[in-house]
């Protein structure tokens, strides 16, 4: 029997990253002369990838960059978030448990997030989950990425799995919206970067503590002996 694999996104899903984001977030702006944004801007701002929220952080200050503007601070951005991408960030509560018992019983586990691939492979390192995963697919892993489906089923395929068996595990528009594109069914975790309600952004369930996520997963996995994803 094929074995069955979940895909989690990085950001707001596994890790609570929004103080290191943010905090290159707020160097980069006041180098740029423009005010803090508090850590709460985070669930509107984080979850489509670090030129995504240097773009959102200046629009909240009223600018628009150039282009050519932009790719410079974004380099800058990767430059210092990278050396400070675990000062404050922590795995969520109940994270490592759950992927151990996924482990146990036997599923792939993969990441597919719109984070560069090297500062993801060297966030889950520094946070000792990397080795719970049979790959990690940055934004830059494919020539697509969330929302494209093909960011999430080529996730599957390099981790080992088979897209007619999988789960994507997210907290954004962006993670439910790929997932359905694809046509897979979807754990939305509410603790997440998003400033629309989880229970409204059509994931197959919502869980509010990781301690939950496995009772979801046996509940979608119950409802999947179907022909779209039991071929």
């Amino acid at each position: 029997m094929q074995p069955r694999t979940a895909i989690f996104d990085l950001d707001g899903t596994l890790v609570d990253s929004a103080p290191d984001l943010m905090g290159t977030l707020n160097f980069i702006l006041a180098r740029e002369g423009l005010p803090a944004l508090p850590l709460e801007k985070a669930h509107s701002l984080v979850g489509a990838g670090a030129r995504a929220l240097l773009e959102r952080g200046f629009a909240v200050c009223g600018l628009a960059v150039e282009p050519a503007r932009m790719d410079v601070l974004f380099g800058d951005f990767l430059d210092h978030y990278g050396k400070h991408l675990a000062d404050k960030t922590v795995a969520f509560d109940g994270v490592e448990k759950a992927l151990k018992t996924l482990k146990a019983r036997g599923w792939i586990l993969g990441v597919c997030t719109n984070k560069p691939t090297d500062l993801s492979v060297r966030l889950l390192e520094a946070l000792r989950l990397a080795p719970y995963f049979s790959a990690i697919c940055g934004r830059d892993a494919f020539a697509w990425f969330k929302p494209d489906p093909r960011h999430l089923t080529l996730s599957i395929e390099a981790a080992g799995g088979d897209p007619a068996h999988a789960i994507m595990v997210g907290d954004s528009k962006t993670d439910i919206d790929t997932a359905l594109r694809a046509g897979l069914p979807s754990v939305c975790v509410d603790f997440g970067y998003t400033d629309i309600p989880a229970t409204q952004l059509g994931a197959t369930r919502v869980i509010s503590h990781f301690d939950q996520l496995i009772s979801a997963i046996d509940a979608i996995t119950g409802l999947t002996a179907q022909p779209a994803l039991s071929k």
